[in-house]
C-alpha cells in the first residue's frame, strides 16, 4: 500500500486535542500513517510531528492579532513549505479559521483536498465564509446537529459527528484523591475557576475572579481552586494569585486537573469558550465571564449576530447559566452569581437539569472515531487507500 501522508492544523488547545484524537484514530486505519502540520503537546504526542508548534499563533483581541501578524505570516509559509515538500494526500484543517480559511485557499491551489473539522461558528457572524468554505474545501465535519442543515442549505458536502468532548471530559480522581492532590480539605465549600487557556484569556480574567474571590471569602467559608490549562505556566499563575488575591481563603492551583476540579467542585466561575461546555457535561453549575479588549468587544457587537456569547446557552436557545461579559464582568457582579448559587440549591438544580436536557444535543459519544472513519471516506474516494480491519 502506498504511504499516506496527511497534515493537520490545529492553533488552538481544543484542536490540538480534537487532533490529536483524529490522528490516533486514522493511525490505527491507515498503518504507518505519516502526520505534520501544527499543533502543540497533544498532537506530538500522538506522533505527529508539528513543524510548527500552536503557541506560535496563539493571539487574542485585535491589537494583539495585529501586532502577531509577522510570526504568523512566517509560520503560514513554514507549513506551505512541508506541504510542497512532503505532498499529503490530505489536509485536515480544525477551527481556527482566520488561519485556516487563508491555508484552504493555498492547500486548494497546490490540489491537496482539504477536510474541515470544527465548523468556524458562521451561524454567528460572516456567514459569507460558508461560500469561502464550499470554494475551497473537499468535506466540512461538524460537532453541533444544527450546523448541518447550514452546509446542506449551502451545498457543502457535510457530516455530522457529534461532539469529541462527550468521550473525553472525563474524571480521573476520587474526591478523596483530589482535595488530597491539591492539598484542600473535602468537606468545605470549593469554587473553581476556570480562566482560560491563553496567556491573554489569563491575564483578562484571572484578577477579576481572585478579586471576587476575596470578596466571597468576607462572609462565607470557602476554599478555591483555579484551573490551569497545560498551555499555562503555573509558576506565572501563582505570581498573578499573589498579586490580585488578598482572601482569607486558601486558593490553589489544579495543573492538567480541569476536569477533577469541575467534578468535584461546588460552583465554578468559567471563561467562556469550550470550557462551557466542559462544565455543562460535568452538570457544574456556573458563572460563565469573559472580556477583551475595548477594540475587540466594540467589533464584535457590531459583527456578531446571536443572544448569547456561552455555548451552552446558544444551544439551549435560553439563558441556563448567567453570562457577565466585559463591563458586566466585574469582582462585585461575579461575587454576587457565585454566592447567589451557593445559597440556593434549587438554582444550582434548576442549571443542573438545563445541562441534563441538553446532553443529547451533543452526540451519542464516538465523534473521533467517526470523523476518521469519514476522512477514510474521502481518501477512498481519491483512490488513495483502503480501510484497514
Amino acid at each position: 500500500m502506498p504511504k499516506v501522508a496527511i497534515m493537520i492544523v490545529a492553533g488552538e488547545r481544543s484542536g490540538d486535542i480534537y487532533g490529536a484524537g483524529l490522528a490516533r484514530a486514522l493511525q490505527a486505519r491507515l498503518p504507518g500513517l505519516e502526520v505534520f502540520g501544527c499543533g502543540g503537546d497533544a498532537l506530538r504526542q500522538a506522533g505527529a510531528d508539528t513543524v510548527v508548534d500552536a503557541h506560535q499563533l496563539s493571539l487574542a483581541g485585535i491589537t494583539e492579532i495585529i501586532s502577531g501578524i509577522p510570526r504568523v505570516y512566517r509560520a503560514f509559509r513554514r507549513l506551505l513549505e512541508e506541504v510542497d515538500h512532503r505532498k499529503p494526500q490530505l489536509a485536515i484543517l480544525i477551527d481556527f479559521p482566520d488561519f485556516n480559511l487563508r491555508m484552504a485557499r493555498q492547500l486548494k491551489k497546490r490540489k491537496v483536498p482539504v477536510v474541515y473539522f470544527v465548523s468556524p461558528q458562521v451561524w454567528a457572524w460572516r456567514k459569507r465564509r460558508v461560500q469561502k468554505l464550499k470554494a475551497r474545501i473537499a468535506k466540512m465535519i461538524v460537532i453541533f446537529d444544527f450546523e448541518e442543515e447550514i452546509y446542506r442549505r449551502a451545498d457543502v458536502p457535510v457530516e455530522y459527528v457529534g461532539h469529541p468532548l462527550v468521550d473525553m471530559v472525563r474524571p480521573h480522581l476520587t474526591r478523596e484523591q483530589f482535595f488530597a492532590k491539591v492539598d484542600l480539605d473535602a468537606s468545605v465549600p470549593t469554587v473553581a475557576l476556570l480562566p482560560g487557556s491563553r496567556k491573554q484569556e489569563v491575564t483578562a480574567n484571572l484578577p477579576v475572579m481572585l478579586d471576587a474571590a476575596t470578596r466571597l471569602t468576607l462572609h462565607h467559608q470557602l476554599q478555591f481552586i483555579v484551573a490551569v490549562a497545560p498551555t499555562i505556566d503555573p509558576g506565572w499563575v501563582e505570581t498573578t494569585r499573589l498579586e490580585c488575591y488578598v482572601g482569607r481563603a486558601t486558593v490553589r492551583p489544579a495543573v492538567h486537573a480541569t476536569y477533577d476540579a469541575l467534578q468535584h467542585a461546588d460552583v465554578a466561575v468559567v471563561a467562556s469558550g469550550t470550557a462551557t461546555l466542559e462544565a455543562a457535561l460535568r452538570e457544574r453549575p456556573m458563572v460563565v465571564v469573559y472580556r477583551v479588549s475595548p477594540v475587540t468587544w466594540l467589533v464584535g457587537k457590531l459583527l456578531v449576530n446571536v443572544p448569547f456569547y456561552c455555548m451552552v446557552n446558544i444551544l439551549a436557545k435560553k439563558e441556563i447559566v448567567p453570562e457577565l461579559m466585559q463591563h458586566d464582568f466585574s469582582a462585585a457582579n461575579v461575587a454576587a452569581r457565585v454566592e447567589y448559587l451557593l445559597e440556593h440549591p434549587e438554582a444550582r438544580e434548576a442549571m443542573i437539569q438545563g445541562f441534563r436536557a441538553l446532553r443529547p444535543r451533543l452526540g451519542p459519544g464516538g465523534a473521533i472515531e467517526r470523523a476518521a472513519d469519514a476522512v477514510v471516506r474521502l481518501l477512498q474516494s481519491f483512490g488513495t487507500t483502503r480501510m484497514e480491519g
